[in-house]
């Protein structure tokens, strides 16, 4: 089994990095092989509308410029999708939304590339907005037909200076049930 982690913050190493690694710890307990990808500064362009996805049915988008083939080709591959994001005036990163857009509309057209697997959001934030957040997120596991995984929270980690969510105390418990449960899942899933 395998899990495709994105981490949508321009810090390399921030809070998103933080609560996304916690995450993985406990995957990577449960023998889950996880791939961590930093989006970082890559120029990932939004949709553009131009349907070649559809016309082309080839499970990727007419925009090559960037990577977001390359991120849409190891969504499909994996078993399960985790999508972090810090929380930027009560929203994803840019560079989260246009992975979000290109790739649920590339997954839709060819016939639901993404369904079944399984998805959770995480999300960074240094007060509020982060719900928001983490709705967005999962709205694109569900409109994909995918099993979202919960947690004893939401999957919400607090700090603002890198490497603050490590004193959230609760944040820290949440992501290693969130690890505990996708782990859980993905394996009643394969058996």
């Amino acid at each position: 089994m395998k899990v495709v982690i994105f981490n949508g913050s321009p810090r390399k190493e921030g809070n998103t990095h933080q609560c996304l690694q916690m995450v993985i710890k406990e995957l990577e307990t449960s023998g889950i092989e996880c791939e961590y990808i930093w989006m970082g500064m890559d120029k990932i362009q939004g949709c553009i509308s131009c349907y070649q996805c559809a016309k082309n049915k080839d499970k990727r988008c007419g925009v090559k410029t960037d990577k977001l083939n390359e991120y849409l080709e190891k969504m499909i591959e994996a078993d399960g999708i985790i999508l972090g994001s810090p929380t930027y005036f009560a929203d994803m990163t840019t560079r989260m939304k246009a992975l979000i857009e290109r790739a649920g509309l590339v997954s839709k057209l060819n016939g639901g590339l993404l369904k079944h697997k399984v998805g959770a959001a995480v999300v960074a934030v240094r007060r509020a907005g982060a719900t928001h957040v983490f709705s967005s997120i999962n709205y694109f596991f569900l409109i994909s037909q995918m099993f979202v995984v919960g947690s004893s929270y939401w999957n919400l980690g607090i700090g603002l200076n890198p490497g603050d969510v490590m004193n959230d105390k609760e944040g820290i418990t949440t992501f290693k049930d969130l690890g505990q449960n996708f782990a859980y899942l993905l394996q009643k899933l394969k058996t």
